[in-house]
């Protein structure tokens, strides 16, 4: 049996066994790193001298017979946007190439605070600024389902390390589908919590009233897991409420007869893949199977949700990105003739073209005399999308619907047309907006020969058009088949209910146990 392929509890089971020693097991993730990551590019560091020392500081627990928690010992990838302290934190871009956090995240450090090991930095689209992991500053992360093709984003090298068993698990951030549209293109599990219900402290801030902690994992369980131990209030960070965190585990295996499902129409309509229609489809069945209820609702604002998150999000990165200005930390230009010039040259050479892109659309939106007319304008949309969920859960206990329009597309498919990249997040961004919980499964896979969506398509109603320019040909690592995401929607702090319905669906159809070959 190979033991970097297990979930957290088997792996755990392993370690309180004695059957391999926490050194053993992270030997064992770090030849798995070297062998692979030369081709899935999913890590930017892999932090060994500091892995070595937790993973010995949980060797000498386990000889001295002391108790073990679930996740002592169990190799994490971190994304590189968590500020841990003595290793180094880019953000994936320049700017911070060499940045050294003199502190730890809230969330890496109630991790350690369990023994966890870090293994290392994930990659990502540039400050978590994309939906493929093309944008990073340190190049791309490639899908290990398919080596041609994105691994989604911008938490994509989090879910490709994952898919790949480079780590058992990963954290990401969420910030419109940057957790979920990857786990569904790698076929994993990824969960985006409530707002607040996770700390952003020590998170290098994108968009601040949307970016959302969570992770992603092998199975639904671990994702239960990992949430018991990183949620909670945190004193740092003021949009975490004091309410209780409901121990998800209790309630996994619960029945959901009579759970009541809703499922959108605005999501089935032109746009989507007719394969992934066809496996979320087939999902919804088997949801009938077990003893949900299957409700026809709709969220009737759908449409205007990725334009209004277009529009509060770079307002949002325009005003965090400001503090990169070459002289407190990061990256500082040289030849410069005065203060000025240091931040214009600092910034210019630091910054990624998809951040100046967004930094610049959010100056706009935020100017005098647009600030009405855009920003102020997608808020008051903001609410009424908030309002569409809100009516909808008085009907319903959980939403589903597809994760993503579309499988993994080809590396640089999109990558000279932003708005096409933008729309890979359609049926994600509603879901921040609104500020619930959410979780991606596999559901299926598709055979990516058979359909391909045209490139000059740009629009929701354009993206229906199917073509057949991939046909005869094979996936770059000779496998035929792309996994499906499928989403499901909670309540606000209610990730016991969309835990529990995933855990079911995952127990019966076994998806998530289909792995790449690398």
């Amino acid at each position: 049996m190979q033991l970097n392929n297990l979930t957290i509890s088997k792996t755990h089971e392993f370690l309180v066994n004695k059957e391999v020693s926490a050194a053993e097991l992270l030997d064992l993730y770090l030849e798995r790193i070297k062998k692979v990551d030369v081709r899935v590019k999913a890590f930017i560091t892999v932090s060994e001298k500091e892995a070595r020392k937790q993973a010995q500081k949980v060797d000498k627990k386990i000889s001295r017979g002391e108790e073990l928690g679930i996740l002592a010992g169990i190799p994490v990838g971190v994304k590189d946007l968590f500020c841990t302290q003595g290793i180094k934190t880019t953000a994936g871009s320049k700017i911070l190439e060499n940045y050294l956090p003199p502190y730890e995240s809230t969330t890496t450090q109630r991790l350690l605070a369990q023994d966890a090991v870090i293994i290392g930095k994930t990659n990502l689209d540039e400050f978590a600024m994309g939906s493929s992991t093309e944008n990073s500053g340190f190049g791309p992360t490639y899908n290990p389902w398919d080596l041609g093709r994105v691994p989604g984003g911008s938490s994509g090298g989090s879910a490709a390390a994952v898919a790949a068993d480079e780590c058992v698990y990963a954290l990401g951030t969420d910030t419109g589908g940057s957790i979920r549209q990857p786990a569904s293109f790698c076929g994993v599990v990824g969960l985006k919590p409530t707002y607040g219900r996770t700390s952003r402290y020590g998170v290098i801030a994108m968009a601040s009233s949307l970016d959302t902690i969570g992770h992603l994992t092998k199975t639904v369980e671990d994702a239960a897991i990992v949430l018991k131990y990183i949620a909670g209030h945190d004193e740092n960070d003021a949009t975490t409420p004091e309410i209780p965190v409901a121990d998800c585990l209790e309630d996994l295996k619960k029945s959901i007869a009579g759970l009541k499902i809703g499922v959108p129409g605005e999501y089935f309509i032109t746009g989507i893949d007719a394969q992934v229609k066809e496996r979320v489809e087939e999902a919804i069945k088997k949801f009938k199977e077990l003893g949900a209820e299957i409700i026809d609702i709709s969220l009737p604002l759908t449409e205007y949700a990725v334009a209004c998150y277009y529009i509060i999000q770079p307002a949002e990165v325009s005003s965090n990105l400001a503090r990169y200005d070459g002289i407190k930390y990061g990256h500082s230009a040289k030849d410069t003739k005065d203060l000025l010039d240091v931040y214009l040259k600092s910034r210019a050479q630091g910054f990624g073209a998809e951040a100046k892109r967004r930094i610049m659309l959010g100056a706009y939106t935020l100017s005098a005399g647009y600030y009405d007319a855009y920003y102020l304008q997608a808020q008051k949309v903001r609410t009424l999308i908030k309002r569409d969920f809100e009516n909808a859960f008085e009907k319903v206990d959980v939403i589903l619907t597809p994760t993503s329009p579309t499988t993994a597309f080809k590396l640089g498919e999109r990558a000279d047309d932003p708005l096409q990249m933008y729309l890979a997040d359609i049926y994600t961004v509603s879901l921040n907006l609104y500020g619930g919980p959410g979780i991606s499964v596999p559901c299926g896979f598709i055979d990516p020969v058979r359909y391909s969506l045209k490139k000059e398509s740009t629009t929701l109603k354009d993206k229906d058009k199917i073509g057949n320019n991939n046909e005869g040909k094979k996936l770059s690592n000779g496998v035929d088949s792309l996994p499906v995401g499928l989403q499901l929607i909670g309540k606000h702090f209610d990730e016991a209910a969309i835990l529990r319905a995933a855990w079911h669906y995952e127990k019966a159809t076994a998806w998530g146990e289909q792995r790449p070959v690398l």
